[in-house]
């Protein structure tokens, strides 16, 4: 036990040390602390892992407390979370939202399906076999989903990637640490459905055989005088 007040009422007093009263550091820490301070993901979901995302913003884990509010625009956003399987019609559309993002930006690719296509990566022709083929990515985070603590964990560790960065290095943006995936072995064919099968003869007129079989044949007469009034 002190005889000190942890908490006294009266206003403290500014001493006259150096080191109490002048705070030394570089432009690099003080920007660092700001970025890593105040990151705003883009409300981005495709998939199941979106729910995971969601729950990691919940009362019980409250992603807030890092500062991260959840931007509905990717102009006021700076970090982008892939929260799903991303297929090759929406690339595009990805690869736009990145663009739109401002610097610097950081994405997470969340969920075994956005690493390197998942459950999809060997059927599913239509999969992109990783969004690091697509736009860079800065951590991963595997499972399917992964659980809220594995997001709050690459939180963590990408707020420690940032403060080892340096403004020197914002224009030598490299993507590295790819991962290794199948190619698409597809082979083009000629379309079936070209928009004229309604108009094929065999909607048009049941074939031979089928009518036979399923007893619809027409009878002969009916055949030929199509016009029952002629009977």
């Amino acid at each position: 036990m002190t005889n000190s007040v942890i908490n006294p009422i009266e206003r403290t007093e500014v001493t006259q040390q150096l080191s109490e009263n002048i705070i030394l550091t570089t432009v690099d820490d003080l920007y660092n602390w700001a970025k890593m301070s105040s990151l705003y993901p883009l409300m981005f979901g495709t998939a199941c892992c979106f729910m995971e995302f969601m729950a990691a913003y919940a009362s019980r884990f409250d992603m807030e407390r890092f500062g991260m509010i959840p931007r509905a625009t990717p102009r006021q956003a700076d970090l982008l979370i892939t929260a799903g399987t991303i297929t090759m019609k929406y690339a595009p559309n990805l690869v736009r939202l990145y663009e739109q993002m401002p610097e610097p930006k950081y994405v997470i690719a969340m969920g075994a399906c956005t690493i390197t296509g998942g459950m999809f990566c060997t059927d599913s022709p239509s999969a992109v076999r990783g969004v690091d083929k697509l736009i860079p990515v800065d951590v991963y985070i595997p499972g399917c989903p992964p659980r809220p603590e594995a997001v709050v964990d690459a939180i963590i560790k990408l707020r420690k990637k940032i403060a080892n960065e340096s403004m020197q290095d914002r224009h030598q943006v490299q993507q590295s640490h790819r991962y290794y995936s199948t190619t698409h072995k597809m082979k083009v064919v000629s379309p079936i459905n070209d928009g004229q099968y309604l108009n094929s003869a065999t909607r048009v007129a049941s074939p031979q055989e089928i009518t036979a079989a399923t007893g619809l044949e027409l009878p002969l007469v009916l055949q030929t005088a199509p016009n029952s009034r002629n009977l």
